[in-house]
């Protein structure tokens, strides 16, 4: 990282030499090519701009050459991506806003303002575009429970969430949370927003009009998260910690007085573009309003409100100071809404000017710090084809030669209470999930739904993403990603409409990795395309690794899905005794990369289960049609831990049990209780409907099988001891709050 520049080169900068360059990230051959850009040698301000623009963060350099063969068009799609954030029609006038993005590394330096800002930047994205924000969704990844920072990490991190959403006063209403060595040394914290606007008042970042004011929105700069941007786009080593300055802090009291400021703005017509400032800050909001107008931009400095004396015109260009926004303005609006911004609190500052020379200029007290071609800092970015090789296939596990190491019921017992599969109400009770009132489906199912305004229509909206397939297999993992999102959607009755994704890697630069990337994209774009799902918005997070050990590969992928009438949506939980329980789609009892194999048998090995993608709209879309007809009472999509991890799960939502036969003896016992077989569902119907729910299912080309029937206070499955789910439900909530707590661990830096 650059060293601190501060008060003592307000009138010196230093001279730039190769070390500097490096220290900002950037490559000799990159440096070049800056060089033959502006044909002289860049000022120090410059230097920094390009390392922002340039960086792996803002330009996609590795990524985007791959990113362009995903589907992201669709009748319902206005906007894919490239703006703040993905739009689509959901009917009635209405529209969507959502995006996902990640904070991965300035929460693990500091969780609890890691954690907030990344919410606060992800609100930020939604609500520029002049949404409402309506719910918040997260994706976490922790590393081993027994590391010595793990639980000092967690606790940060959803504190951080929490006190940002709740004080903001949007729900948190969904997420994910696994634990595994692999992130040790680099967590991931994935943010995603989600808002309503008219589909005819949506704003956008492209300025147009040359002459028109720039105004800064929002609260003043400081010298926080300066090169916050080019810290994300490289690895971390033993002086990590030595980045904390680089990490926003937040203040989501100050973000809920712009949110409502903006929006009061933009009902009064004085917007013409807006752009929130993010990673890079000042540079990259300018620099992108400019560029997508095919205008020049230029900017005084001296009428930027800073909250810290003598701050260099680098420092003002760099710093990713939160709740900031920059605007151009219609300028016969000018004094409406500085008074509307001045009513809220708000700095409202006239910083800078649209030009017609397709430059970028910036002055600072009368010396012009940057004079830079606008278009060439995006458009002349680095854009590698870096060498990639695929992973090899590993073989298929025979589920016969599993051998049961505890029997089967202890097996449950344990996955149920396991760090993984344990609930996760520990973490979700840290947030307003019920704020607005507008929550049906609150966490802990497959998908939460929410109700739009007063009338019957709702969104259901999801996180997931299951790493260690895609390790295994980034193609198939890819592929299993984008349609456990589709699945648990489908789960809950809501049809699948788009997805947002955060593609969270190890280093590019060593072609196992970007191979890794390169088939997870692959994958994601086959499911988004067979599933009429297309990737709207997104974010690329590279070089998650720690002294050359990269994370699990992670491609998050957020799914939103539009409900007719949320009154006719369905959860998890068995809804009483004696209701049919049909078991969708085909199983054959794959054990490979399953949660039985890694955590029960010690085995994290084998082909991850094929994903049938044809079969999972089949099923997704004959499910669907029998929640929307009232035929189905509850239901389940099956993924990790399979049949009998899903069971217990619908008996612990309820409180009651079940009797379960086995429906094909073919199948080893074992992989027909934990097989974790794609693009199936358990469903619960009457027994007055349970024939023609079967016979439906059949007609459409769908596997259906009747499996047994809820009731008492026990789980029965074959091959086990019949478990009683006071039982399950207590091993299910005990691990995490212990853990916590610290109970029989050592406190590490999680003591408090």
């Amino acid at each position: 990282m650059p060293t601190n520049y501060g008060r003592d080169l307000l009138h010196k900068e230093p001279a730039i030499t190769d070390a500097l360059v490096a220290e900002h990230g950037l490559k000799p051959d990159e440096y070049q090519r800056i060089l033959a850009l502006i044909g002289r040698v860049p000022t120090f301000t410059e230097l920094g701009i390009f390392s922002a623009m340039w960086n792996e963060h803002c330009s996609y350099k590795s990524s985007r050459l791959h990113l362009r063969g995903l589907p992201t068009k669709a009748p319902w799609v206005i906007q894919g991506p490239g703006e703040n954030a993905g739009v689509i029609d959901i009917g009635d006038g209405d529209a969507c806003i959502f995006k996902m993005e990640s904070h991965n590394h300035p929460s693990f330096i500091e969780p609890y303002q890691g954690a907030a800002t990344g919410v606060g930047g992800i609100l930020r994205d939604v609500f520029t575009m002049g949404a409402r924000p309506v719910a918040c969704l997260n994706l976490l990844r922790f590393g081993s429970p027994d590391h010595p920072r793990t639980r000092h990490l967690l606790e940060g991190v959803v504190a951080g969430i929490g006190g940002y959403g709740n004080s903001f006063g949007v729900p948190t209403v969904g997420g994910s949370v696994n634990f595994d060595a692999r992130y040790d040394g680099n967590i991931l914290v994935n943010a995603m927003a989600v808002g309503i606007a008219r589909t005819n008042e949506i704003f956008y970042a492209k300025a147009t009009g040359v002459g028109r004011p720039i105004v800064y929105l929002g609260s003043k700069t400081g010298r926080d998260g300066i090169h916050g941007a080019t810290m994300a786009s490289a690895e971390f080593d033993d002086k990590s910690d030595e980045k904390r300055p680089t990490v926003q802090v937040g203040d989501p009291f100050s973000e809920k007085l712009l949110l409502e400021a903006s929006l009061e703005i933009m009902a009064n017509g004085c917007v013409i573009a807006i752009q929130d400032m993010g990673a890079a800050g000042l540079t990259s909001s300018a620099v992108e309003m400019g560029a997508k107008g095919d205008l020049g931009i230029e900017l005084d400095l001296d009428m930027v409100p800073c909250r810290e004396t003598g701050m260099t015109a680098y420092e003002m260009m760099l710093s990713e100071s939160q709740e900031r926004m920059l605007m151009v303005l219609d300028p016969e609006k000018e004094e409406q809404a500085e008074a509307i911004f001045r009513k809220w609190g708000l700095d409202f500052a006239i910083i800078g000017k649209t030009t017609d020379t397709l430059r970028f200029v910036v002055k600072h007290q009368g010396v012009v710090k940057a004079d830079l071609p606008i278009k060439e800092l995006g458009d002349q970015a680095p854009l590698y084809d870096r060498p990639h090789v695929a992973s090899p296939k590993l073989p298929v596990i025979d589920a016969a030669s599993v051998p049961p190491p505890v029997p089967h019921g202890q097996a449950l017992l344990n996955l149920v209470g396991s760090p993984d599969q344990c609930s996760k109400r520990w973490v979700w009770e840290q947030y307003d999930h019920l704020i607005l009132g507008n929550t049906v489906r609150q966490p802990g199912g497959d998908a939460a739904v929410i109700r739009l305004g007063d009338g019957p229509k709702g969104l259901a909206l999801c996180t997931d993403v299951t790493q260690r397939y895609c390790e295994a297999d980034p193609v198939e993992g890819g592929r299993q990603a984008v349609a456990e999102a589709w699945r648990n959607l489908t789960a809950t009755g809501a049809l699948p409409r788009a997805l947002t994704d955060n593609l969270n890697f190890g280093n590019p630069e060593r072609p196992e990795i970007m191979g890794q990337l390169v088939g997870c994209i692959k994958g994601i774009g086959e499911a988004a395309l067979a599933l009429d799902f297309p990737i709207v918005s997104g974010n690329v997070s590279l070089y998650n690794e720690t002294q050359g050990r990269g994370i699990l590969p992670t491609p998050s992928i957020g799914g939103v899905g539009v409900v007719a009438d949320v009154a006719r949506t369905v959860g998890i939980g068995f809804r009483s005794a004696d209701e049919a329980i049909v078991l969708v789609g085909e199983t054959t009892g794959w054990l490979g990369q399953s949660i039985y194999l890694r955590d029960v048998c010690g085995r994290a090995e084998g082909a991850p289960p094929p994903v049938d993608l044809d079969a999972e709209r089949r099923n997704g879309d004959a499910v669907r049609s029998l929640i929307v007809q009232d035929l189905v009472k509850a239901c389940h999509d099956l993924s990790d831990g399979g049949l009998a991890l899903a069971l217990a799960e619908m008996a612990m939502a309820s409180g009651i049990g079940a009797t379960v036969a086995q429906a094909d003896s073919q199948i080893p016992v074992t992989g027909w209780l934990f097989g974790e077989d794609q693009g199936r569902y358990l469903v619960t119907c009457s027994e007055a409907n349970v024939a023609h729910v079967v016979s439906f299912l059949r007609a459409q080309g769908v596997a259906a099988v009747l499996i047994g029937r809820t009731g008492g206070d026990v789980l029965a499955l074959p091959d086990m001891q019949p478990v009683p789910v006071a039982d399950l439900k207590r091993a299910h909530e005990a691990w995490l709050p212990a853990y916590v707590a610290g109970d029989g661990k050592s406190d590490g830096e999680g003591g408090r």
